[in-house]
């Protein structure tokens, strides 16, 4: 949510901040979440230092050897026209400003600064092969919360080119930065041009940021799904240890396990003495949970490498003396696993709703409709599901598959597209949308338990959500408006990812 945004006006760097080691190879999803929201500031490794000097000093003798796309030629479909020697020092310039035409609105700062940290560590795997004070000067801009402006629209997945041209220009000293603390202004050369703008770091930053929110809701999600079973007198059998042995989907049993730890169930419980068998909004909870948390994994593993990877084009090999012309920026794998993320997460709330609906009624709750008072005709909760459908359908246009589209680009030469930077948007997208659905189940399922006189557990792990929603949640059943209800339970779910 926009709460969790720090601007660079409120940045306050703290000297004892924990330190993230910046080396080209273990840099984490958590990782780039602490530096882009200033919980840690970035410390480049000697060894990757030096590895990145010495691709840089490599990189300027093969341009000046031979032809090097970039350096000594132009990009794109002008690949084939070279560049003056006597022209050279300007190119680089000349390039990132001719790149550097990114439109739409301007990005928060806490994505640019993730674009920053993932872009200040692939340099340090040691192919890009740029001087290495450009290394340090966005060091420096993640220590200080500096940041230079940077606008949405400008990347179709191979190479976020324009947004990483606006931060070419803002290191020579050429475009704004927001905040205090901007580095010196660099010397940038058509040795540095390229190689700075060749990655798709924003997309990957956005994406770690993303994944960071989104896998903490659908862990709060599992807390409420657990409090709404407890108000319904849902069955515990479908989180039974025997039947997710029978079907091992890794993710499915784990949120099994877990259902059964926040609700206090045994892993063989007795048969229900009321209905045989609850809707699919508790029976199938562990089905469609948990290839969400699958996805999420997935997702995990190919930001991991990714976010660590030499992928510029041409990649700097040094120890061959050679520039190798490739297509490593292309980005299939981010795209697919975040539309396949998208895809999970929408399942995942959909089911919410699902439970939204039983809360409504009687038969299950035993309560009047909608969860109302003893006002005639009262609506109650009534509004909710229309709201939750609302904010679903969002998520749901968010789900469309951005790997489908296609682009022809560059007089024909650049072919295809991934549209990752697509899929990095509607995940940050996703967020509130996501967000806003579950909290409407929250506000339900606390009306229905608190109206039923139910208390769970204080010692189990669905009590304590329920104490904690208690302390937030307004008790007043009578109808009136629910907006600022959905709003406090929103911001609680973070609290209870961490239950």
């Amino acid at each position: 949510m926009s709460s969790r945004i720090v601007d660079a006006s409120e940045w306050v760097p703290s000297a004892r901040a924990a330190t993230v080691v910046l080396d080209g190879n273990g840099l984490g999803v958590e990782d780039v979440v602490r530096l882009a929201d200033g919980a840690a500031r970035p410390v480049p490794e000697a060894d990757a230092m030096r590895r990145a000097e010495h691709a840089w000093k490599a990189a300027r003798q093969i341009a000046a050897a031979g032809r090097v796309y970039g350096r000594s030629t132009g990009v794109g479909a002008n690949r084939n026209e070279d560049v003056p020697a006597a022209a050279a020092a300007g190119h680089g310039l000349r390039l990132l400003r001719s790149h550097a035409g990114a439109i739409g609105g301007q990005l928060p700062a806490r994505q640019v600064r993730a674009m920053l940290a993932v872009r200040a560590n692939q340099l340090l795997a040691g192919g890009a092969g740029l001087r290495p004070s450009v290394i340090t000067a966005l060091c420096k801009a993640l220590e200080t919360g500096a940041h230079p402006v940077v606008n949405e629209f400008g990347s179709v997945g191979t190479g976020d080119i324009a947004a990483l041209a606006q931060v070419g220009l803002a290191l020579a000293g050429e475009h704004p930065w927001r905040g205090a603390g901007a580095p010196e202004p660099q010397p940038l050369d058509n040795n540095d041009a390229l190689a700075l703008i060749s990655s798709n770091a924003l997309s990957l930053g956005q994406s770690a940021l993303a994944l960071h929110e989104l896998r903490g809701l659908v862990g709060a999600t599992q807390v409420v799904a657990a409090l709404s079973l407890l108000a319904v007198d849902g069955s515990h059998e479908a989180y039974s240890a025997p039947v997710h042995a029978a079907r091992p989907h890794r993710g499915s049993a784990e949120v099994a396990r877990r259902m059964r730890a926040l609700i206090g169930a045994a892993d063989r419980p007795a048969p229900p003495l009321g209905r045989i068998q609850d809707p699919y909004g508790f029976r199938c909870l562990p089905q469609i949970h948990g290839p969400a948390h699958d996805a999420a994994d997935a997702l995990e593993q190919v930001l991991t490498v990714e976010i660590n990877a030499a992928a510029e084009n041409p990649l700097i090999a040094p120890e061959d003396f050679t520039a190798y012309h490739h297509g490593g920026f292309y980005q299939t794998q981010l795209a697919l696993a975040l539309d396949h993320f998208r895809l999970a997460l929408t399942q995942v709330a959909r089911l919410s709703t699902s439970r939204l609906s039983t809360l409504n009624e009687p038969t299950y709750t035993r309560l009047r409709p909608f969860l109302a008072d003893h006002e005639p005709a009262s609506s109650g909760v009534m509004i909710l599901e229309y709201a939750a459908g609302a904010a679903l359908g969002d998520l749901r246009a968010f789900s469309a598959p951005a790997s489908l589209g296609h682009a022809v680009l560059s007089r024909g030469v650049e072919e295809q597209a991934s549209f990752a930077s697509l899929a990095a948007r509607q995940a940050m997208r996703s967020c509130d949308a996501y967000r806003l659905v579950i909290a409407c189940e929250l506000v339900a399922a606390v009306r229905a338990l608190r109206q039923r006189d139910l208390r769970p557990d204080p010692g189990l792990p669905a009590g304590q959500a329920f104490a904690l929603a208690e302390t937030v949640l307004n008790p007043d059943t009578t109808d009136r408006p629910l907006t600022d209800d959905v709003t406090a339970a929103a911001a609680l779910l973070d609290r209870f990812a961490a239950i």
